[in-house]
């Protein structure tokens, strides 16, 4: 039956998940919370939990033969042919310290491929969406990735030094000191930036499935390309290393600079 759902019905699910995930997290948002640490040592807060619980109920209603890959209460069915991916608070320090560069993601992936990605900014009021044949929107308005080439003229953007290894650092350091300028923070919004066209390259590492599948999906729609450092397609068994690029030219070079 999951195969009968068009892109328009696949949409409609996708705003009200978001919909559903902002309404419990900005009710939260600066206010006093318990900190929890989770086995990565990342922070969790209530409202990471209540704003998936709510995103899952409504999957529960409208596509219970889907699969769900959640952040904070994990795997359901991730053998179905369509799998939810979502993280209900990406950037859970911004959102502990009031920042407002913290988002929701959300991917649906059919045959390991992201039929739609989305990165809503509920503070920003933004959401961003792509869906392979219809292009990227922010908030209704196509957006297109920049015509960058060059890493000499890139702009190019990582959460922070922290996530790096020694050795991944060394490389990212390389090649981002190539770049025309380079930026760090944002979180998830850096991945919406590059598919806006004001930010041409975004390179990180320890990514799970939930942080990077929703901004593939934005990102391919609006004409970019995101893969792992080797080049490979991102899927839910990828190692977390991802690089997303403007246009391919930009990111063979930047994948011959973090291999060198």
């Amino acid at each position: 039956m999951s195969s009968t759902f068009t892109p328009e019905d696949d949409l409609r699910v996708a705003h009200a998940l978001a919909d559903a995930a902002a309404a419990h997290s900005m009710r939260l948002f600066r206010t006093p919370l318990d900190i929890i640490a989770k086995a990565d040592e990342s922070p969790v807060t209530r409202a990471d939990r209540e704003a998936e619980q709510a995103m899952r109920d409504i999957l529960a209603g409208e596509r219970r033969a889907d699969g769900i890959f959640g952040e904070e209460h994990g795997l359901e069915r991730v053998e179905a042919e369509r799998v939810w991916v979502l993280d209900p608070i990406d950037g859970t320090r911004s959102f502990i310290t009031g920042s407002p560069l913290w988002g929701t993601l959300i991917a649906l992936v059919r045959g390991g491929r992201v039929e739609l990605g989305m990165v809503d900014m509920p503070v920003l009021g933004e959401r961003w969406i792509g869906q392979p044949g219809t292009g990227a929107q922010r908030n209704g308005q196509a957006v297109r990735v920049r015509d960058c080439t060059a890493i000499a003229d890139a702009r190019i953007v990582t959460t922070s030094p922290d996530i790096f290894n020694a050795a991944d650092w060394q490389a990212f350091d390389r090649l981002s000191r190539k770049c025309g300028m380079r930026r760090f923070g944002g979180d998830c919004y850096g991945y919406a930036q590059l598919a806006g066209g004001t930010i041409d390259l975004v390179v990180e590492t320890g990514l799970q499935p939930y942080d990077y599948l929703g901004p593939t999906g934005l990102i391919e729609a609006a004409g970019g390309i995101v893969t792992d450092w080797e080049g490979q397609p991102l899927g839910l068994k990828s190692d977390g290393r991802v690089v997303a690029a403007a246009t391919r030219e930009l990111h063979r070079q930047a994948l011959a600079l973090l291999a060198a």
